[in-house]
């Protein structure tokens, strides 16, 4: 089951860096999956983290170093 959940968290870290994100399009990927907590142990891990915007919904989905360096590591 590590596995999986390990290559659900590469997939969610490769699509948060390949284009700019926000909070709410993280949202959506949350509630494709919704009975994973990819997203929730990304943000718990220190992978991910919300830069501000003009509104919650509208920050921006940013990878950690971390994040980065598990993406790397793939």
């Amino acid at each position: 089951m590590q596995n999986a959940t390990h290559a659900l968290t590469l997939q969610f870290l490769t699509w948060a860096a390949e284009a700019p994100r926000t909070y709410e399009d993280a949202e959506a990927w949350r509630r494709s999956c919704p009975h994973l907590s990819i997203w929730e142990d990304a943000i718990a891990d220190g992978l991910i983290r919300f830069e501000s915007g003009s509104s919650m919904r509208q920050s921006k989905l940013a990878l950690t170093a971390r994040g980065r360096a598990v993406l790397d590591s793939g």
